[in-house]
C-alpha cells in the first residue's frame, strides 16, 4: 500500500520573509567585509613612494629658499610641484588637472609595478627619456629606480609644458641636481636638449632658449644639439648606446611628450599609456620609443596621467598631497571566499528546511495553542 504525504499548497509569507532577510543580510555581510590582500612587491612599492614623498618635500623647501612663489590658484595643496602657466621656457600647452594628478608619491609604486611587469630586476639597465613637463612623475620614476636598485641612463629635455617645471631658475635639471646633491637620488641625466618642437625649442624666444641653455650648463651635462628632428633621434640613440657599455636595456621609460622620445603627437597616441610590450602596428613615426620597441624592449609610456592613475586607484587632481600607501597598486579587495561560502550554505540550508521539509509549518503547528472543543449542540 502506498503511503500518502500531505503538502501545503503554498509556502507561508513568514517563511519567505525569513529566507529574504537571511539572503539580504548575507549579501550585506559579503559586500562590507571583503578580504584585503597586498599586491606583489608591496614593500618595494612603499619604499619607492616614501622616497618620492621625501624628494617632493625637499624640492618644495628648496623652492621656498630660492623665494620662488607658489601660486595657490594652480597649486591649491601648495606642493611646490606645479609651475606657472606663462613662462619663457614653456614649450607647449599643459593640462592643469593632469599636472595636479601627477603630484602623488604613489606614482612611484605604479612605476615599480610597471617595471616589474616588464621583467626588470635589480641591477638591470633602463633607458629613460623625460622633460620638465611632469617633474612629479620624474621624481616618482627616479624613486622607483632607486628602490629597485636599477641603473638608468637618462636623457632630458630642459623645457617644459605649462604648469610643469617652468621657472627659469628652477628647471627640472636644477631640481635633479639639487636632489643628487642632497643624496636623495643617485640618478642624474647624462645629456639634455632644449626640447620643444624638433627638440630644438622652435617657437620659443631667444631669451627662452638662452635660459634653457644656461640650465643645461648649470647641470654640467652633455648638450644635445640636433640639426633636425631625425638627427635628434639618432643622437639620443647613440648616447644610449655609448652609456650602455655593451649591455642590453631591459626597458625604456618615457615621461611626458618629448618630441624625439615619443615621435610627435601622432606617435604619442599610438602607444598605450603604461606598459607596451611591442611596437604599434601600422605607420608609426620614428622616435626613440619606437626604436626601442622595434628591438623588443618593453616601453613604459607615462602619458595620459589621469588614465594611468585611475587604473591604479589614484585620485584625480587631489587638493592635498595624497598619503603613501593609498591606491589599488598596493592592495586589492575581493570577496571573502569563506564568508561567501558560509552565506550560500546558510541560504541553501534554510531554504531546504522551509521549502522541502516544511520546518516552518511544523514549528507553527507545534507551537499553536490547541483549540477548545465546544459542546455539541442538541439536535432538534
Amino acid at each position: 500500500m502506498k503511503k500518502l504525504y500531505w503538502r501545503p499548497n503554498r509556502v507561508s509569507r513568514v517563511e519567505l520573509f525569513v529566507i529574504a532577510v537571511l539572503s539580504l543580510s548575507g549579501l550585506v555581510a559579503v559586500e562590507n567585509f571583503p578580504q584585503v590582500q597586498r599586491r606583489k612587491h608591496y614593500q618595494e612599492k612603499t619604499a619607492a613612494a616614501e622616497l618620492a614623498l621625501e624628494a617632493m618635500r625637499e624640492l618644495k623647501g628648496e623652492r621656498q629658499r630660492r623665494k620662488i612663489p607658489i601660486n595657490e590658484g594652480s597649486d591649491p595643496g601648495r606642493t611646490g610641484m606645479i609651475g606657472d602657466l606663462l613662462s619663457p621656457i614653456a614649450s607647449n600647452s599643459g593640462h592643469l588637472a593632469s599636472k595636479l594628478s601627477s603630484v602623488n608619491p604613489n606614482f612611484a609604486a605604479v612605476m615599480v609595478h610597471l617595471l616589474r611587469q616588464a621583467g626588470v630586476r635589480r641591477g638591470d639597465l633602463v633607458a629613460v627619456g623625460l622633460s620638465g613637463s611632469f617633474p612629479a612623475i620624474n621624481v616618482a620614476t627616479y624613486a622607483a629606480l632607486e628602490a629597485m636598485q636599477v641603473k638608468p641612463v637618462v636623457i632630458a629635455s630642459a623645457s617644459a609644458s605649462q604648469f610643469g617645471a617652468t621657472h627659469p631658475r628652477f628647471t627640472w635639471l636644477d631640481m635633479e641636481s639639487f636632489l643628487a646633491k642632497r643624496h636623495i637620488f643617485t640618478s642624474r641625466s647624462v645629456a639634455a636638449s632644449l626640447g620643444g618642437i624638433d627638440d630644438r625649442a622652435l617657437g620659443l624666444s631667444n631669451v627662452g632658449k638662452s635660459m634653457l641653455a644656461q640650465a643645461i650648463e648649470r647641470a654640467g651635462v652633455e648638450r644635445v644639439e640636433p640639426e633636425s628632428y631625425e638627427d635628434s633621434v639618432e643622437r639620443r640613440m647613440r648616447i644610449y648606446a655609448e652609456h650602455a657599455n655593451g649591455r642590453s636595456y631591459r626597458a625604456y621609460i618615457n615621461v611626458g611628450g618629448g618630441t624625439a622620445s615619443v615621435g610627435t603627437r601622432v606617435g604619442k597616441k599610438l602607444f598605450r599609456p603604461g606598459l607596451n610590450r611591442s611596437a604599434p602596428a601600422g605607420d608609426v613615426p620614428d622616435s626613440v620609443m619606437f626604436r626601442f620597441a622595434q628591438r623588443g624592449v618593453p616601453v613604459i609610456h607615462m602619458s595620459s596621467i589621469i588614465k594611468i592613475g585611475t587604473l591604479f586607484g589614484l585620485p584625480t587632481a587631489p587638493e592635498t598631497m595624497p598619503v603613501v600607501g593609498e591606491g589599488s597598486v598596493f592592495e586589492t579587495s575581493q570577496y571573502n571566499p569563506w564568508l561567501t561560502a558560509g552565506v550560500l550554505l546558510a541560504i541553501v540550508i534554510i531554504t531546504t528546511l522551509f521549502l522541502r521539509l516544511h520546518l516552518g509549518m511544523r514549528l507553527g503547528s507545534a507551537l499553536a495553542a490547541p483549540r477548545k472543543r465546544s459542546a455539541p449542540s442538541e439536535m432538534v
